[in-house]
């Protein structure tokens, strides 16, 4: 099974609540989707800093957690700068390449971008267990409880898949048909994992089944999912840092609907 993440964090948003900082999260990517300019970005991101140092994540835990973001927002900032939008003066032309004034502001705005609308979602998620999230889906965002806890307890198992290839691995060595053929091997193992995991499904939805899962009644709760003051706090933050965000933005010109006529 997946190990749970500890509760107790010394952040001070650590304890809030997981739909608090869902709607905090897409507060905050939402007008960030719909413009590409690098002011509207580096400000977020420059508000976002003090939310994310008290996500309650240790210096490790954050860059350990965020580098796939810090790896491909360069990456695509690279790709927009050699194949982006020409416009303005031309700097470098070859074959397809056309680097420009256009193209290269384009890549700054990107990067900024993605770093903007990434690095909140996974600080604050970081520190939040599957089964306080399926509490606050069912219970405050009033979710299907039969979606939401069917939808936990498959990602309770996903960890068992691991464990299971790592068996299947070893006892096919311990056979002597895992020495050749790895294309076929893999192909083998794969099936096999796929007949394990369908077994392993029916007997959990038969066992949720046996304990009154999905009976047309009211569900109780074995704990509540508590919502005050402090997540309404963490959303106003997040439409703060949007609407600053934003009114930058325009103030200053850059504003680059994405989805207005070209």
């Amino acid at each position: 099974m997946i190990p749970s993440v500890p509760s107790r964090r010394t952040g001070p948003i650590a304890a809030t609540n997981p739909a608090a900082k869902l709607a905090a999260a897409l507060v905050i990517a939402f007008p960030l989707i719909f413009t590409i300019d690098w002011v509207s970005a580096a400000v977020a991101l420059m508000l976002e800093i003090p939310l994310l140092l008290a996500a309650g994540l240790t210096g490790r835990e954050f860059w350990v957690r965020t580098l796939p973001v810090w790896i491909a927002a360069p990456l695509a900032g690279v790709t927009i700068a050699l194949y982006g939008e020409a416009d303005g003066a031309v700097h470098v032309e070859w074959l397809f390449v056309r680097i420009t004034d256009g193209s290269l502001a384009l890549a700054v705005a990107t990067v900024f971008r993605v770093l903007a609308i990434a690095l909140p979602g996974i600080a604050l998620f970081a520190t939040v267990d599957p089964t306080d999230l399926a509490d606050a889906l069912s219970q405050r965002v009033r979710l299907p409880a039969r979606f939401v806890l069917g939808a936990l307890g498959g990602m309770r198992l996903i960890g068992l898949l691991v464990d299971d290839w790592r068996e299947l691995e070893v006892a096919r060595r311990a056979r002597g048909v895992a020495d050749t053929g790895r294309i076929r091997r893999v192909l083998g193992m794969a099936f096999a994992l796929l007949v394990l995991a369908i077994r392993r499904g029916s007997t959990l939805a038969t066992a949720m089944e046996a304990r009154g899962f999905g009976a047309p009644v009211e569900r109780t709760w074995a704990r509540t999912s508590p919502w005050g003051a402090r997540e309404w706090v963490l959303i106003a933050l997040g439409a703060l840092i949007s609407g600053v965000a934003v009114t930058a933005s325009v103030a200053t010109g850059s504003w680059n609907f994405i989805l207005g006529p070209s």
